[in-house]
């Protein structure tokens, strides 16, 4: 496709867009009393419009109906969650018993690891990303010490290469292939949080099993944005958050993976009353019978009240389907992309977009290294309507949610980032 960079053909291409309607849907943060040009829907989605009936249902529910809701509200709370499965499944990829809806992202990745990381004598060192998001570091730190190992010989990091801004998919497998029986865990993002690469979830899956270790993955930045096949790839387990681009609120509840081939596994966990045998739950039994599927990684009582914006959310992805999402994603991204390289012409700056060109390596995000520019920059778009996120040192992370952004607003933003720079020098 040749693109412009005009007013006039961004608007041809909203008025193309099959999802334009869905834009309507959320509510936007208002400057000088038009809508922000929001790119951080990879750091906390929008909030839906449907979003408040979800929970207001909840709330009349428990002023009439107190404790009995649990059992005869319109949605009885008892069992909330398994709502969910169906929908969820389709978002990640895999069967409605293999998702889960529980806790918080880092939480549940704690817990699955008490199932999946499992060290011995000889088997016991984790590999992930070099600059993974700071609470997955944090997480393989304090596992490794838990189990009294020195996180300097037990986490292994694949590195990017000298002077290039991405991790080769060939790097990791070498590396998984090198440190071989010694290795009992691969546990990689989908997506990394910073460049926005996506990494080949198959490929990297397929290498750890075939050194006999456990792969999981962290799809904060993945779910409800990338097209994911776990069942099919044979991932271990994986969790996600929900408040990025699943647009739950902040601070959501979770989602979980477990493989249906580890449902009839004794598999250690830490336990509690809501993974229990559903039927007998309420029979206060002394011995944990877990819950056959993922639902038996479960332990407390639901938040049911955070649960509803999540629901909320999940009934729209069940309305428009991942297929349409990920085409606009594709075609969005792409026309970011075109705006940057021609704003570039114009300027004197550079833009050194780190995240992939490839397509298939990235999703709906571009990592934009700003040379010549500082904070100044962004604090220029912020003051001017334009909300998107800054990591030092001098990157900003521009994310067009094809649920909610408008071709307009890439081409607006174009123009605000020339005016920005050109103002600046």
């Amino acid at each position: 496709m040749t693109f412009q960079n005009t007013r006039e053909y961004a608007q041809s291409l909203d008025a193309q867009d099959e999802l334009k309607s869905y834009r309507e849907e959320f509510i936007f943060p208002q400057h000088n009393g038009k809508n922000v040009i929001y790119f951080t829907g990879n750091s906390l989605g929008l909030q839906p419009k449907r979003t408040k009936s979800y929970v207001d249902e909840i709330m009349n529910d428990w002023a009439n109906l107190a404790v009995e809701g649990h059992f005869y509200a319109e949605k009885p709370w008892w069992d909330y969650q398994e709502r969910f499965a169906n929908p969820l499944s389709k978002i990640v990829g895999a069967k409605p018993s293999e998702v889960a809806v529980m806790n918080t992202l880092t939480v549940n990745l704690h817990l699955l690891m008490v199932s999946f990381y499992r060290p011995t004598t000889t088997r016991f060192k984790i590999i992930c990303e070099e600059k993974a998001f700071p609470s997955d570091q944090y997480m393989f730190q304090s596992q490794v010490n838990h189990h009294g190992l020195d996180p300097s010989d037990a986490i292994v990091e694949i590195k990017r290469r000298q002077g290039e801004h991405n991790i080769r998919l060939e790097d990791i497998l070498a590396k998984i292939e090198e440190v071989g029986d010694e290795l009992a865990l691969v546990l990689f993002g989908g997506v990394n949080y910073y460049t926005g690469q996506v990494f080949d979830m198959k490929t990297i899956t397929e290498a750890g099993h075939k050194v006999g270790a456990n792969v999981g993955f962290d799809l904060a930045h993945a779910a409800g944005n990338i097209k994911l096949e776990l069942h099919d790839w044979n991932v271990d387990f994986a969790a996600w958050c929900s408040y990025k681009y699943m647009n739950s609120g902040p601070g959501n509840a979770s989602g979980c993976f477990v493989h249906e081939k580890h449902h009839h596994t004794n598999l250690p966990r830490f336990a509690g009353w809501w993974g229990h045998n559903k039927e007998r739950r309420f029979k206060m039994e002394p011995n944990f019978d877990p819950v056959h599927g993922a639902d038996g990684w479960q332990i407390s009582n639901l938040p049911i009240l955070s649960l509803a914006p999540y629901l909320a959310s999940v009934d729209m992805f069940a309305e428009i389907g991942m297929e349409k999402l990920i085409q606009k994603r594709n075609q969005i991204t792409s026309y970011l992309e075109f705006i940057l390289h021609e704003i570039d012409k114009e300027v004197e700056s550079t833009f050194e977009i780190i995240t992939p060109s490839n397509p298939e390596e990235r999703a709906c995000q571009l990592s934009v290294f700003l040379h010549g520019e500082g904070r100044s920059l962004f604090d220029y778009l912020m003051k001017n309507g334009v909300i998107t996120d800054w990591r030092e040192p001098n990157v900003i992370r521009l994310a067009p949610v094809p649920l909610y952004t408008s071709y307009e607003d890439m081409y607006d933003f174009g123009q605000m980032l020339k005016k920005g720079i050109q103002s600046l020098h």
